[in-house]
């Protein structure tokens, strides 16, 4: 039953759960870690780790997509961003990472201001893919119908189209809307939205056509929509809203599943756990990626919320280098806080829950267990 909570006599609220508010429960019986699958397939292409790379400057390059498709998972490059706006931005990823706080989000804005090139989407989609990697790369909603054309003739692999919030139905008066259901229909590649947050947002995503759906807002370190529009997502509730979806979807569907991912505030290896617990086939991160010493951020992390030209709602954030991508996904950790070895500790918590496989992990039993 949904829990509606009084907030004042004329507004009441549905109770809604984050990751840091649930906890895995073991089962009866425990595994070997090592004969844990955590393999995962979206249409036609399988990867050895459930794990989406966000498309941000600070954590994807076209190196970073290879190295991180060769250690098993997918690296989103963002067509948005510095590598499809100038022939070469290293000076400009060096001079972000020497601002001080204060110049940041004004010169975020001043760099991205720059226009978007067909060409070098081609050619960076193309460097991605000559090494043998599964190539995706990300468009906004509203520039998806302007730019899809140098995507698809370029040959990524997987096209993800994420904002903060993406709609089936988005109303405007100004412009033509992006009709999402016609332009999959049209694609002949598998497609990533989102992201959305309720049960009925999602279902309607999935009946666009969409091969998989990112939930949340992508909100972790460098996000602030909750403190500038207010919206926020505990995504716990949220992630098993749009599993529910997905499962009344694949019914009415006659078995069509649409996979789920979760998106946004996972920055240690239990909540990508957590996330899995709660529905997800696999999750998009940023932040722990953008601790890397390999990341073109050099220690700092932002998104493309945080040079926004009129409301930024993100920051460029310090989160440091820890150690190698590799270290990272899949150790040795040197740090006890859930930051490095990320793959290790999923394979661990799934063994001691006793699960073998992502979707049997699916099923496992969580408890409300507040910090």
């Amino acid at each position: 039953m949904t829990q509606q909570v009084e907030i004042g006599r004329g507004k009441s609220g549905r109770r809604a759960y984050g990751l840091d508010e649930i906890g895995i429960v073991p089962s009866r019986r425990t595994r070997d870690p090592e004969e844990v699958s955590i393999a995962w397939q979206i249409d036609a292409y399988r990867f050895e780790l459930p794990m989406v790379v966000s498309p941000m400057d600070s954590v994807v390059s076209p190196k970073t997509a290879i190295e991180i498709g060769r250690l098993g998972g997918l690296a989103v490059l963002d067509l948005e961003g510095l590598w499809t706006r100038y022939e070469d931005p290293e000076p400009l990823l060096e001079e972000v990472a020497e601002l001080d706080a204060e110049a940041a989000t004004r010169r975020l804005q001043e760099i991205y201001a720059a226009p978007i090139k067909d060409e070098l989407i081609g050619r960076r989609i193309e460097e991605v893919r000559e090494s043998g990697v599964t190539t995706a790369a990300r468009l906004s909603p509203q520039r998806t119908a302007q730019h899809h054309k140098a995507v698809i003739d370029a040959g990524a692999d997987i096209f993800v189209i994420r904002g903060t919030t993406v709609s089936a139905e988005h109303v405007s008066g100004r412009a033509e809307p992006l009709n999402l259901k016609q332009f999959i229909y049209e694609l002949d590649v598998p497609v990533i939205v989102g992201g959305c947050a309720t049960y009925t947002a999602a279902l309607h995503l999935m009946r666009t056509g969409a091969a998989g759906v990112l939930v949340g807002f992508g909100g972790g370190s460098g996000h602030t929509t909750r403190t500038v529009l207010g919206v926020a997502v505990p995504m716990a509730t949220a992630i098993a809203d749009v599993a529910a979806a997905r499962r009344d979807y694949l019914d009415e569907s006659g078995g069509r599943y649409v996979h789920v991912i979760a998106d946004g505030g996972m920055t240690r290896s239990g909540d990508i756990a957590k996330a899995l617990a709660c529905g997800s086939d696999a999750v998009m991160v940023g932040s722990p990626l953008a601790r890397a010493a390999e990341a073109p951020g050099r220690g700092f992390h932002w998104g493309s919320e945080a040079h926004h030209g009129e409301l930024p709602r993100g920051a460029r954030v310090e989160v440091g280098t820890i150690g190698t991508l590799e270290q990272i996904l899949h150790g040795p950790a040197s740090l006890p806080d859930g930051t490095m070895n990320l793959m290790g500790a999923l394979k661990r918590t799934m063994a001691t829950a006793g699960y073998s496989d992502l979707k049997e992990f699916q099923r496992v039993e969580v408890v409300v267990a507040p910090n």
